[in-house]
């Protein structure tokens, strides 16, 4: 940080392409030397503001704080909040920046970050809000990549499933749009295909896209398979939801034409669109991003709070 300027991350183009490298730099000093970072946020304390209901994302974060030797408060639904009796979400983050140094809040709504952030005292972290973004979950994507494959230029994205309501499909997107020479494989049923204004954006970064229905066409092109699920809170009938669940499952015949070094990955939860018998393939790699979760956001609340770690 600089001065007494508040950083706060919204949307992944917060961050610069040099940010996120610094990023991921100190998630991969963290994995070979977490002793160094045991006591690195001592006496400073995360709020987790969680107005939707969330496993991994607020667990990632509770982990990620204690794991720097800071401490966690907080809800994990809105119904053990006062937004239960109609306060604001503004109120609520000027009210709880008094209590903590640095919040994570994840709401339904499009948008809600966005007014937490104008009205905060401390920096504010986006773990998700409604269909629109997931910026550290995009953070955790990037990491996965870039440890797997080495690189974050140079390579043929699948994304399958749900294009239109999945928030971390659209902070992907718009992450890996800032690297060279990345194709983008869009699979997904017609009325769950990616929103107009993620396909203006892909055309007016001039992207190489294509958007195709088939799952088994795609697959011999891809270097990164990112599956999602059909989410069930983001549609407005059951009737459709039902329709559409099954649309993609990912199973190991389906994997019989992909290359050797195919990193498959999804944000989690997952229902039914990876086969368990997927699970023990050497390219299965949607556990492995729930520890590069932790490690980059270890990472991002340091670099938010200005904290820099002396070699030791």
């Amino acid at each position: 940080m600089q001065g007494n300027k508040i950083r706060n991350l919204i949307s992944i183009t917060d961050l610069s392409v040099d940010e996120i490298e610094g990023l991921i730099e100190t998630a991969n000093d963290i994995e070979k030397n977490p002793e160094k970072y045991q006591d690195a946020c001592a006496h400073k304390q995360l709020a987790t503001l969680f107005f939707e209901p969330s496993t991994r994302t607020r667990l990632s974060f509770e982990s990620a704080m204690l794991s720097l030797g800071g401490q966690v408060l907080g809800f994990s639904s809105a119904n053990s909040s006062s937004a239960s009796k109609g306060e604001s979400v503004s109120d609520t983050v000027r009210t709880v920046g008094n209590y903590a140094d640095i919040i994570a809040m994840r709401h339904p709504k499009e948008g809600a970050p966005v007014i937490a952030a104008q009205r905060t005292v401390v920096p504010i972290i986006n773990a998700g809000d409604g269909g629109h973004f997931h910026p550290t979950q995009t953070l955790t994507d990037l990491l996965t990549i870039s440890r797997k494959k080495g690189r974050l230029s140079d390579m043929t994205i699948g994304l399958c499933g749900d294009l239109k309501f999945g928030r971390t499909v659209h902070s992907l997107i718009e992450a890996t749009l800032r690297y060279k020479n990345i194709k983008y494989v869009l699979i997904s049923p017609d009325e769950l295909r990616l929103p107009d204004y993620m396909t203006d954006k892909l055309n007016e970064a001039g992207a190489d896209y294509e958007e195709i229905t088939s799952l088994e066409e795609a697959m011999p092109k891809l270097d990164i398979l990112y599956m999602t699920r059909v989410q069930r809170e983001r549609f407005f009938n059951e009737e459709d939801y039902v329709r559409l669940k099954d649309t993609y499952i990912l199973t190991p015949e389906k994997l019989r034409n992909a290359k050797k070094d195919l990193v498959i990955m999804h944000p989690l939860p997952r229902v039914n669109e990876i086969s368990v018998r997927v699970d023990d393939d050497e390219r299965a790699c949607y556990f492995y991003q729930t520890l590069c979760g932790k490690h980059i956001r270890m990472a991002l609340i340091l670099f938010l709070l200005g904290i820099k770690v002396k070699e030791a």
